[in-house]
């Protein structure tokens, strides 16, 4: 089952802006669907492809790039003759499938993209971590694109729903709430993205099973021991604490304040110590972190703080599943309580961090603001997620509040900005009624933050 992935035209857009001249590097986390729809891609825009797959691939094929490297024509000879393919002039593409697990190729990239024939393509996941490059030299070479699971507006598409995200879209435009049916029908299907999630062997569990969720949960729970076994492989110096952090996922997130408080992880700990556990979750894209913003007025990133983290799952239904086993995803009705929006603090959880993952994949890095008030000793202001417009000449904040439940304090919001009014260029709750407009806060249900 093939779905349609936006990243396709990215592919498009580098094949005719390069020419050749860059390889594209996909990079995303295991099961994101990086090496199908780079096949697809190969297939449908090239007069023939070789697909390396160097999970499986044998070792002479390796050893043509040890040994023939400095003879081209010979190289491409025994690629094209171990393969089955003719390969043509500027209308063939090479693709290194999980290029990881052998960075010679990698390297080769610089020579082979010199050379002019052919088109080339990496996939990799957890490409970047410093123990898969640290003995090669990266190319320039190259064009980084990343890969995310499948957004809501993706999961629409597998499940035949396009004239729903145009309305979607058209709604949002014109600032209009939707029919209320069809607004029911939005958060049907927003419901059902939360809990199947957006990796793809999951969606196409959940379709063929007929919207089963228990054969969805299955090949979750199995992305999910791919994810540990990865963890187990890196460099024993800080696995324990990505383990440590990559099992309190769910833990951290139920709680009413979600960042990582570094002392309940362990006696003594400081944030110092986990800065290459955060870097990589993050970096392997199995993780979305949230950095708290000093001064949002000035700029998110210039005045972010590292000892202030939130940390959410890279797929919320892989959340589910990680935070669930399969008895209590049963025993306590996890998905009869999601369908009413009876469970609580968990259904916040998810919430919270299903914005985080459609925020991230419509490119926005994460941040969050706190403020202290001395005089009441406590947190006066909360702001779930800030996103900007990232211009150097115009820049403007937007504070967004997640709320799972249809009754709220929109408080903090408007304190934030007052606070804040000369740089805030919109203001937005994510709530699960209708769109709507309250004190020149727009207030959207969830399924419109693809609009964001």
């Amino acid at each position: 089952m093939l779905f349609k992935r936006k990243i396709y035209d990215k592919f498009l857009a580098w094949k005719e802006e390069t020419c050749g001249k860059k390889a594209l590097l996909v990079e995303g986390a295991r099961r994101t669907g990086k090496s199908t729809i780079a096949e697809e891609f190969a297939r449908n825009e090239y007069k023939s492809y070789i697909l390396i797959d160097f999970a499986r691939a044998p070792e002479e094929v390796r050893d043509y790039f040890r040994l023939h490297l400095n003879d081209l024509d010979t190289f491409y000879m025994l690629l094209s003759v171990q393969y089955g393919v003719q390969l043509h002039m500027r209308e063939s593409l090479i693709i290194f499938d999980e290029v990881q697990l052998f960075p010679k190729a990698r390297e080769a990239i610089k020579y082979l993209v010199a050379d002019g024939r052919y088109d080339f393509m990496e996939t990799g996941s957890l490409i970047s971590i410093k123990e898969n490059v640290k003995d090669i030299v990266i190319p320039s070479e190259e064009r980084h694109i990343k890969m995310y699971p499948m957004d809501f507006e993706e999961f629409c598409w597998a499940l035949g729903e396009e004239p729903l995200v145009r309305y979607i879209r058209d709604c949002f435009e014109r600032k209009i709430p939707l029919e209320r049916s069809i607004h029911e029908k939005g958060m049907l299907i927003f419901k059902q993205y939360l809990l199947a999630g957006g990796m793809p062997m999951s969606v196409v569990a959940f379709l063929e099973g007929h919207k089963d969720f228990g054969k969805a949960d299955l090949e979750k729970r199995n992305i999910l021991a791919l994810y540990r076994n990865d963890i187990m492989k890196i460099s024993a110096r800080y696995r324990s604490k990505v383990l440590a952090i990559f099992d309190q996922i769910p833990g951290l997130l139920s709680r009413h304040e979600k960042r990582v408080v570094f002392k309940r992880i362990a006696e003594g700990s400081t944030a110092e110590q986990y800065e290459e556990t955060f870097f990589w979750l993050s970096d392997s894209m199995v993780a979305n972190e949230c950095r708290r913003a000093n001064a949002p007025n000035v700029g998110l990133s210039l005045h972010e703080s590292g000892t202030y983290i939130k940390c959410y799952m890279g797929d919320t239904g892989l959340l589910v599943s990680h935070a669930f086993d399969e008895n209590e995803l049963l025993e306590h009705e996890v998905y009869k309580q999601i369908f009413s929006g009876r469970l609580g603090l968990n259904e916040g959880m998810l919430y919270e961090n299903v914005i985080a993952q459609m925020l991230t994949a419509n490119g926005h890095r994460l941040f969050f603001y706190t403020h202290y008030s001395e005089e009441k000793r406590r947190n006066d202001m909360e702001i779930d997620f800030i996103i900007s417009n990232n211009s150097k000449t115009k820049y403007k904040i937007y504070p967004i509040e997640v709320k799972s439940g249809t009754r709220y304090s929109i408080e903090s919001l408007l304190r934030f900005k007052g606070k804040f009014r000369e740089r805030i260029g919109g203001c937005y709750i994510i709530h699960p009624r209708n769109l709507a407009v309250k004190e020149g806060i727009l207030c959207i249900p969830p399924y419109m933050t693809i609009c964001l």
